[in-house]
């Protein structure tokens, strides 16, 4: 009896934020998905990720190498361009969804703001992050505006309160977010 009743609670807390999202591929919630090939400041390819769209937001696997050991800020950028000579500048800023940056903002974070990546003494970053201040689907906060999105890893960490973007130093590897 306890079973189905655990069972019940899932059914109707899950069924109403499914049947929001889109249709999509079978298999998951929403069932959109993107990709991103980030290339460092040389433009070599240095990792991918696939973004996909879930009930509650959007769900990043990252699988990045290259990277110095340490922590490094990453975030959405409000433009779908990562030019190397212009050291990735032609990203925009953090996508803010009209608020501050920062997790420790009163005013903030930003849709853009996920949490830094740590990278070990090999360079390589492979990880899940997710977010649910985007969407893969169409609406205010869609990646998939006019002018795309992309994502973005910084030299340094970001302390999550500095505004505009965190005190993340350089930006040192870049990804246009595709369809």
């Amino acid at each position: 009896m306890q079973k189905l009743i655990v069972m019940s609670v899932v059914a109707l807390c899950a069924g109403p934020a499914l049947a929001q999202q889109p249709a999509g591929q079978a298999g998951t919630p929403g069932g959109m998905t993107a990709k991103a090939t980030f290339v460092d400041i040389k433009g070599e390819n240095v990792g991918t990720a696939r973004l996909t769209q879930t009930a509650k937001g959007v769900l990043i696997d990252l699988d990045v190498k290259g990277l110095t050991p340490g922590e490094h800020g990453f975030h959405i950028h409000e433009m779908g361009k990562c030019e190397t000579a212009a050291k990735f500048t032609t990203a925009g800023g953090h996508y803010s969804g009209g608020h501050d940056h920062g997790f420790h903002s009163a005013k903030g974070p930003h849709a853009g703001d996920l949490p830094n990546l740590i990278a070990p003494e090999s360079g390589i970053v492979k990880q899940q992050i997710f977010t649910s201040g985007v969407t893969l689907s169409a609406g205010a906060t869609s990646l998939f505006d006019d002018n795309g999105s992309a994502l973005v890893i910084h030299a340094k960490a970001d302390d999550y309160r500095s505004q505009p973007a965190g005190d993340s130093g350089d930006r040192v590897a870049c990804a246009v977010i595709e369809k």
